[in-house]
């Protein structure tokens, strides 16, 4: 029974060596290699008033005297009009 399972085990090494000599290395899958820089599902910006970091694609858009800002939260949109003295809508 001992000599079975040796002669399975050094069959098992020499199948598996022959087999990476054999065949090329499988291409990683996205989960493996990560997603690439072509890939980005989103990216993160800074609230300009409470200034947390946050997704993109889950902000509140504000176009503000010819720039783009993002912002959190309806509330810290808010508060920032009315800090630079502006009214919400």
């Amino acid at each position: 029974m001992i000599r079975f399972l040796i002669l399975f085990a050094v069959g098992y090494v020499v199948y598996r060596t022959a087999k990476s000599w054999m065949l090329p290395p499988a291409a990683p899958s996205k989960s493996e290699a990560g997603q690439g820089a072509s890939s980005v599902d989103d990216v993160m910006v800074k609230d300009p008033f409470c200034e947390t970091y946050f997704a993109k694609r889950n902000a509140v858009h504000l176009h503000y005297r010819g720039k783009d800002l993002y912002f959190c939260s309806t509330r810290c949109r808010d508060g920032y009009l009315a800090a630079h003295g502006e009214d919400a809508h």
